[in-house]
């Protein structure tokens, strides 16, 4: 069974850091691109950044976000840091099976994870 589990999200005071970790289970990371997402209340999901297949990476929000994977791991991170409360929201990873690089278009990754809330707040 394909399936993609995050973790480390919760609650952190504006200014603070997290580092959100998407574990595979079932299929191996490196043949896929992955991508997170995030979606705030009442808001649309939005990309936040991609490592591809070959390494490659796409940052959507620029400046306080870095993607890395862990092949050992299987399992991609996603840091954040200097957090604001609008970055509050539940973030999500993704596997797209396409050879294709990166993309922001949630409609082309096939597996989702069930999300990880952030809260911003102090």
């Amino acid at each position: 069974q394909l399936q993609l589990v995050e973790s480390g999200g919760g609650l952190v005071q504006p200014g603070g850091s997290l580092r959100l970790s998407c574990a595979a289970s079932g299929f191996t990371l490196d043949y896929y691109a992955i991508g997170w997402f995030r979606q705030a209340p009442g808001k649309e999901r939005e990309a936040v950044s991609c490592i591809s297949r070959g390494g490659g990476i796409i940052n959507f929000l620029k400046g306080r976000f870095t993607i890395s994977r862990d092949k050992a791991e299987n399992t991609v991170y996603l840091a954040v840091n200097s957090l604001l409360p609008e970055d509050t929201a539940v973030y999500f990873c993704a596997a797209d099976r396409r050879d294709f690089g990166c993309s922001n278009l949630a409609h082309l990754y096939n597996y989702w994870g069930q999300g990880t809330q952030v809260t911003v707040s102090s």
